[in-house]
């Protein structure tokens, strides 16, 4: 039997071309002629692959003249190179991503037709005034323009605009606390125990185990959702979790989580499957809840409904191999909601959709709702900062600093709370 081969598409490049008429050598780029000079010399030679090259570095896209190209444009010849810079070491797409078009779709509304080359600080500060307008808090205002800062750096070093564009710009500073109109959001601050202690009978064991390894390690959600048997080093007393991708992996730093004796039983359970799999497994914890309700079937086998003859070829849905932080968050919002469910005036009726609800709500009920919210809803990060805190206040600030990975001590600050109790004991000793 003959096997067929099929060789991987050639990356064709444009060929140089002769115009009969006048004799001018030309390359055809994303359908534009561009004439080289005389056919061939050898100064023509060189100007054809110094085109090329520059076109296949700016993602096979003819350089624009600065006084002439778009935002838009500008916008679209970054998101090529934002695609294929801002991806994990497994090539999966980072948030950083999702980052920057929340930043830029302000800038593209307001500006998006205009000359880019116009846009200085005038425009940035009317940007800036129009994400405070729709009810952006302080510091996504001022992250956002740092990252329409750095687009505009970027085209300049593409040769799209003049450097004084960018150097404009930069003279617009962010927006300062209590000297804005701007939002500020509340610090996040550690989650009550008894809070956590609450959701426990209303996620699955794989979540519980999460939310434990988390307040006992200080661990980003990302890097506890992702971990595998195969990165864990078990050689000591205490193991080493060295995360394939973590939050400075692109800096060059690495990053180890140790698991005390605690941490080691409650993961152990986890561990017994293929190295390089993920220990916590939504397809797992799924067939998991499909036994548990079958295992408390209460009508008999004989009778009702089988097991499975609902059961779709192709599902809409089917549950992945690994977690994500927006499914971890989502898997505690639902379990808080079961464990503190809201006022019976403020719930959701079971045939009222979601629009429907929050019309039927008056002012005073929805701000009663958001204080409901308010008072028992968390999310996961706020677990880590519980770990920080406890480790901080038992162990000192530069012992935190190296189990949270961080390269920085004031960075350690903003995640574990000042233990004032520690000032307060020595104003009543010196008196």
């Amino acid at each position: 039997m003959t096997v067929k081969t099929v060789d991987s598409p050639k990356i064709l490049t444009p060929k140089l071309r002769r115009n009969k008429a006048t004799g001018q050598a030309y390359v055809v780029l994303n359908g534009r002629a561009i004439y080289l000079g005389v056919y061939g010399t050898e100064e023509t030679t060189e100007n054809y692959h110094k085109t090329i090259a520059e076109w296949l570095s700016c993602g096979k896209q003819v350089a624009a003249q600065g006084d002439n190209i778009k935002l838009n444009e500008i916008l679209a010849r970054f998101w090529v190179h934002a695609e294929s810079y801002y991806r994990s070491p497994d090539g999966t797409p980072t948030s950083e991503l999702d980052s920057l078009r929340y930043a830029f779709r302000p800038l593209c509304n307001l500006y998006g037709n205009s000359a880019a080359a116009s846009f200085g600080p005038r425009c940035l500060r009317a940007v800036q005034k129009n994400m405070v307008e729709i009810g952006w808090c302080r510091n996504n205002v001022n992250r956002a323009l740092s990252r329409i800062k750095m687009l505009f750096k970027w085209a300049v070093s593409q040769e799209l605009l003049p450097s004084s564009v960018y150097h404009a710009l930069v003279t617009v500073p962010g927006l300062r606390k209590g000297r804005s109109e701007a939002r500020e959001t509340e610090p996040t601050k550690p989650v009550p125990q008894e809070y956590i202690d609450a959701i426990k009978p209303f996620v699955s064991r794989h979540m519980w185990t999460v939310i434990q390894l988390q307040l006992l390690t200080a661990v980003r959600p990302s890097e506890v959702l992702n971990i595998r048997p195969c990165d864990i080093d078990r050689s000591s007393k205490i193991w080493v979790y060295s995360p394939a991708d973590h939050k400075t992996a692109h800096h060059g730093y690495d990053h180890k989580i140790y698991l005390g004796p605690r941490a080691q039983q409650i993961l152990i359970p986890f561990l017994f499957r293929p190295a390089e799999t993920y220990c916590f497994s939504p397809s797992e914890a799924y067939a998991e809840r499909l036994a548990r309700l079958h295992a408390n079937r209460k009508t008999p086998l004989s009778f009702g409904n089988k097991p499975g003859i609902f059961k779709k070829d192709e599902p809409k849905w089917k549950p992945g191999e690994v977690y994500d932080v927006a499914a971890y968050r989502l898997a505690i919002t639902r379990a808080i909601e079961r464990a503190f469910p809201a006022p019976e005036h403020l719930r959701q009726l079971p045939n009222e959709t979601k629009q429907q609800w929050r019309k039927r709500l008056s002012k005073k009920e929805k701000a009663e709702i958001k204080a409901w919210y308010k008072q028992y809803h968390w999310h996961p990060h706020q677990l880590r900062h519980n770990a920080a805190t406890f480790i901080r206040k038992e162990f000192g600030l530069e012992t935190a600093r190296i189990i949270l990975g961080h390269r920085s001590t004031p960075v350690t600050e903003v995640y574990a709370e000042l233990d004032q109790q520690k000032a307060i004991d020595a104003i009543v000793k010196v008196g």
